[in-house]
């Protein structure tokens, strides 16, 4: 069973695994994902996690000496990350093992690259691509339809797990369906951009 504590306000369309651990004020917002072995804590201020969002497997959420986490609708936070008093946008995807630290601002849109390391303070400006330690902005390119996607499939993900399937992503169904999810992004996309 999952610990949750009693200051977690979490939506009851959220996904929450039976090895993760929330302290503090935390609010998880409709169908966001929190997956195995993530932990976050938020012993003041506060962390927010945005609809659709995912945080993935052994990631660590915690807040700045001054500065809450506040995590946008329909981001990854992939595997090993640490993120820690900072602000991500909307449909953003922070890779592998990134560190993102106090005061950090990511624009919409952005990727941070796996082992990424930004430093307290960065701003990333929208539609970035963000590498290295310290981690800069390598190249600007809206990542709008494939963070969504990604959000897309670990939403999938987790209303399978709530029901103990295992391999949701397997089959033609799926990759028809996953085909069907872009082509709606990709519209959606072209329609923001008039």
């Amino acid at each position: 069973m999952a610990v949750i504590g009693p200051d977690v306000s979490l939506h009851p369309s959220a996904y929450v695994h039976e090895s993760a651990y929330l302290y503090g004020k935390i609010t998880v917002h409709e169908n966001a994902s929190i997956w195995i072995n993530a932990a976050a804590r938020a012993e003041h201020t506060e962390i927010v996690i945005g609809a659709y969002t995912n945080i993935q497997d052994f990631a660590m959420l915690h807040v700045g000496d001054r500065t809450p986490t506040l995590i946008g609708s329909h981001c990854s936070i992939t595997h090993h990350c640490t993120i820690h008093g900072c602000t991500i946008g909307d449909n953003c995807l922070i890779g592998i093992n990134a560190t993102i630290m106090d005061g950090c601002v990511i624009g919409d849109n952005s990727i941070v690259a796996g082992h990424a390391f930004l430093k307290e303070g960065t701003v990333i400006p929208p539609d970035s691509i963000v590498m290295g330690s310290p981690g800069k902005v390598t190249r600007t390119q809206n990542n709008y339809v494939r963070n969504r996607l990604n959000a897309f499939l670990y939403y999938k993900n987790a209303l399978a797990y709530a029901q103990q399937n295992y391999r949701a992503w397997e089959g033609p169904a799926f990759t028809a369906e996953v085909m069907r999810e872009m082509a709606k992004l990709q519209a959606e996309l072209k329609a923001l951009a008039g």
